[in-house]
């Protein structure tokens, strides 16, 4: 009978990229080829030669299939191409199971045995008895584990995985190769050193490997379940680990709707070495109170506790998972840290950027004295508040603390330029909502539906002795709220499908706020009341703006882009309902329950304040909140540099290019004895408003200048229906209360009036509530009228001062234009595609500097005016307010002013803004 015959004619070569002593032996022997090797053969063989048999056999088969898989790269397709094809054995070297000198270092890069490390390995052994009589050195498993300890101790390149590798190389090695019985079992040095230096096995494990018995039929059946069994289990832990390590490529790949059971992708966290609060007339107390007061929202939907125990939506092989309240992961949205007082160290504060960097004296508190306290002890980012003190407006039942965002998370910015972290309040956040929005509902959802995670929350908010019943009752109540987001998102989804409407990326910087307001308000908030059927008021969210600054909003009659809001209240609680506040709109309990909610409007009331300061013409400034100044005294680069030369040039341009809607400029005395008859503060803008004034700003019909519509016609064609028994009547109360004219109730309620009337009816039922005398309730409310803008038909929008213009990138009201210097370009020649995010600000173009059509970093959003298919993305069009042809030349609509000769010219006028 003819012996077994190797598969292959050895002595074969061995590649240098294959490290591996056992499949170098195996290669060099015949018993495999060199390159690719079925991952199947590969298991079976090694099996074969590690002489177990059984089950204990099928287990070992099963390891080793799941090594091979990963042994040249852990990516989705190489991990596919693994299992399709085989493991690549010349091709290991600097892959994932590559410890880079962490190793045993008797083979170096070059396939060079070093018989020193052999010796040194000897070192760690001692004499044993061999089986085959005499003595031989060699070492036991805990000789091993002393010998890969000292290894990774000896190298200079060490990584926290690089011992869970080293437990699949000696010891391994020890359970194919060793001698004698488990418990004495050794690995034989001569038996090594043979494996390392002519790649050739000691003839039992020949034996083995040429004796693999011959399989009856069943043993096959078995053998092939084993195998589907291994392919399933290598399968499901291959998606475990792409899930878990590379969780945005695996998202990229799936079908959208299977997207929303991955975290969308963030940016990495910029390094911020040095940061910086502006001065803008605002005190320290000023600020922090600003920046965490409640305005009576619960913009999560979980309680403040729940919300500081809660996961970061992302799946960890090795590692616990971050805290979603990390400030660090917050950051990743656009957010500014906060410290968790300010009643503390210099050096702390200076970390957080609370550094006077100039020359004059920090500003007093303006109000301290009545401000509702804030605090902030979990260290939430800027625009983060606890909702204390909470009472259901409808049962009146006491609830727990919650959490949401005030008008800080909009309106502070921020802006990176070279590890410089610039920071100043009202301006355009760089926040992307959309993104918190859809990780907090999957941490919900992860947390109800994964045991180990919700232990690990019960613990937190509950504490580690609670019982089963406590358990049991805080899951009941998350899944009710993990329940709720699920069928509310699919409810939106159809309706908005049926609508044949579609969704218009926010991303970074932007949100559509009149459209979210009216979804919270008409929709989910019915339906949190208890009413049925009023997702037909959902629209989608396809209007998107920039967050506007706000240093100048109290002094204007309408803040809004399409100034169609002019009583301060109405426009602060309006938002504020948007945000999330709670109310009650429910028919289940007494009528005179009906519109309470959790809006904070004397906090409203005292932000507005804030802002706004004192009367402001007589002193011909603004008192409250400044614009950010251009801040060139925190860097040393030239680009930051003001070049006065340019700035007189400027200054004449922005006379004849800019004054006539954005008035003169506010700041500067020069330009006011050049141009009298345009100073701003006697500008015949200024209107009467009580015994002060407030500023009508230049108010422009879309038709003529052109922007992007979309916003301007949210109020103006959207509709709404409420339910008769909320007694919404607009055309009467509005026209009531403040004296509207030429409004009449309609079948279908406009969006816009409906809107006006229910902040109305919440705003009174506050007051009444809070049991304001009439004179009270006069002076809050003042005399300016919560009418619809009778100035000019709408669609239009209004125009601004220009003050801080710099700080409020990128331009137009949608956020088109990504910098000022593509905003003085002709319409057509703007990017139409670029991506926002993380990245530094540009001094000279003054905003971003974007290629058009670039690639997004990871976690980057785009702006785009198409689709793929390449029709419009309503919201995103980047027309209007341009400047191109001849002076003196007859402008058709969306053109403002004459084109500009050249960049020079462009820059003349940048340079200039920078000084307002």
């Amino acid at each position: 009978m003819d012996e077994p015959a190797k598969p292959f004619t050895p002595p074969i070569e061995v590649s240098p990229d294959n490290p591996c002593p056992f499949l170098r032996g195996l290669v060099a022997e015949g018993f495999v080829k060199g390159g690719t090797v079925p991952l199947g053969t590969l298991s079976k063989t090694i099996g074969a030669a590690s002489g177990e048999v059984g089950w204990r056999k099928v287990k070992a088969q099963i390891e080793i299939y799941q090594v091979a898989l990963i042994a040249n790269g852990l990516s989705p397709w190489r991990l596919l191409k693994s299992w399709w094809s085989g493991a690549q054995l010349d091709h290991l070297r600097n892959g994932p199971l590559d410890k880079h000198g962490a190793g045993s270092r008797i083979l170096d890069e070059h396939a060079q045995v070093h018989p020193g490390e052999i010796d040194r390995l000897a070192s760690f052994g001692r004499d044993y008895p061999d089986p085959c009589g005499g003595v031989e050195r060699g070492l036991n498993e805990g000789e091993v584990t002393t010998y890969m300890r000292a290894n990774f101790e000896r190298a200079d390149n060490k990584r926290w995985y690089y011992p869970i590798l080293m437990k699949g190389e000696w010891p391994v090695l020890l359970r194919i190769m060793g001698k004698g019985d488990r418990k004495n079992r050794y690995l034989s040095v001569a038996e090594v050193r043979t494996l390392f230096e002519t790649r050739q096995f000691p003839s039992r494990i020949v034996q083995r490997l040429l004796n693999q018995p011959v399989l009856s039929r069943g043993q096959h059946v078995v053998r092939g379940i084993a195998k589907a069994a291994a392919v399933l289990a290598l399968l499901v832990a291959a998606a475990v680990v792409a899930v878990a390590e590379f969780p945005n490529q695996v998202r990229a790949i799936l079908p959208t709707k299977l997207q929303a059971i991955l975290p969308p992708p963030l940016p990495a966290l910029p390094q911020t070495n040095t940061a910086y609060w502006l001065d803008q007339n605002w005190s320290l107390e000023d600020r922090h109170w600003f920046h965490h007061v409640s305005q009576g929202t619960a913009t999560f939907p979980v309680p403040y506790a729940w919300f500081v125990a809660l996961e970061q939506p992302t799946l960890n092989l090795f590692f616990r998972n971050g805290m979603l309240k990390d400030s660090a992961y917050l950051e990743r949205f656009g957010f500014i840290p906060s410290p968790q007082t300010i009643h503390t160290d210099e050096t702390t504060l200076r970390r957080y950027g609370y550094a006077n960097v100039y020359d004059t004296t920090p500003a007093t508190a303006s109000y301290g004295e009545w401000k509702t306290p804030v605090e902030n002890v979990d260290g939430l980012p800027v625009g983060f508040a606890r909702l204390t003190g909470v009472i259901d407006p409808a049962s009146g039942r006491r609830e727990d603390d919650k959490i949401g965002l005030t008008c800080a998370a909009c309106h502070t910015g921020h802006i990176r330029y070279k590890g410089v972290d610039v920071r100043f309040d009202g301006g355009p956040a760089m926040t992307d909502l959309k993104k918190l929005e859809l990780v907090t509902g999957l941490s919900i959802v992860y947390t109800w539906k994964l045991p180990t995670r919700f232990k690990r929350f019960a613990d937190r908010v509950l504490g580690p002795g609670a019982s089963d019943v406590e358990r049991k009752e805080l899951k009941q109540r998350l899944g009710e709220v993990g329940q709720f987001l699920l069928d509310w998102q699919g409810k939106y989804d159809k309706t908005i499908g049926d609508k044949k409407q579609k969704d218009t990326e926010e991303g970074f910087g932007r949100l559509d706020a009149l459209n979210r307001i009216g979804n919270q308000v008409f929709s989910q908030d019915f339906a949190l009341s208890g009413l049925d059927g009023f997702e037909k008021n959902l629209h989608a969210q396809d209007a998107p703006v920039s967050f506007p600054p706000i240093w100048t909003v109290p002094w204007l009659k309408y803040a809004q882009y399409d100034a169609s809001i002019e009583q301060p209240l109405i426009r602060n609680a309006g938002e504020a309902l948007g945000v999330t506040a709670l109310l009650n709109l429910s028919n289940d309990y007494a009528a005179d329950k009906l519109f309470r909610s959790s809006v904070a409007l004397q906090d409203l009331e005292w932000i507005e304040h804030l802002v706004a300061g004192k009367d402001t013409l007589a002193e011909k400034k603004f008192s409250g909140l400044q614009a950010p100044k251009w801040p060139s005294q925190l860097f040393g680069d030239s680009a930051w540099k003001i070049e006065g030369k340019r700035v007189e040039k400027g200054r004449k341009i922005y006379g004849e290019m800019c004054a006539g809607c954005h008035l003169g400029p506010i700041n500067d005395a020069e330009y006011h004895d050049d141009n009298p008859q345009k100073m701003f503060w006697s500008s015949s803008h200024w209107e009467d408003s009580g015994s002060s004034k407030v500023l009508n700003p230049v108010q422009i019909p879309v038709s003529e200048i052109k922007t992007d519509p979309a916003q301007a016609d949210v109020l103006t064609k959207r509709t709404v229906e409420v339910p008769g028994f909320l007694n919404v009547k607009p055309a009467q109360q509005l026209t009531e209360w403040w004296g509207c004219k030429g409004l009449a109730d309609k079948a279908e309620m406009p969006y816009s009036l409906a809107l006006m009337t229910v902040v109305d009816l919440v705003a009174r039922k506050w007051m009444s509530e809070a049991k304001m005398t009439d004179e009270q309730q006069k002076t809050w409310w003042g005399v300016r009228q919560n009418c619809p803008n009778p100035a000019s038909p709408p669609p239009r929008y209004r125009t601004r001062p220009l003050d801080g213009i710099w700080a409020t990138a990128p331009y137009l009201h949608n956020g088109s234009v990504p910098s000022l210097y593509w905003l003085f370009k002709p319409a057509a020649e703007r990017p139409k595609s670029f991506c926002m995010g993380a990245r530094d600000y540009d001094p000279k173009q003054v905003g971003f500097a974007v290629v058009d059509g670039e690639k997004c970093a990871t976690g980057e959003t785009r702006f785009t005016t198409t689709w793929p298919d390449g029709s419009a993305v309503n919201g995103n069009s980047v027309g209007g307010h341009s400047f191109e042809g001849e002076a003196g030349a007859q402008r058709p609509p969306g053109v403002i002013g004459r084109g500009f000769r050249d960049d020079d010219e462009r820059y003349d006028l940048i340079e200039y803004l920078k000084t307002l």
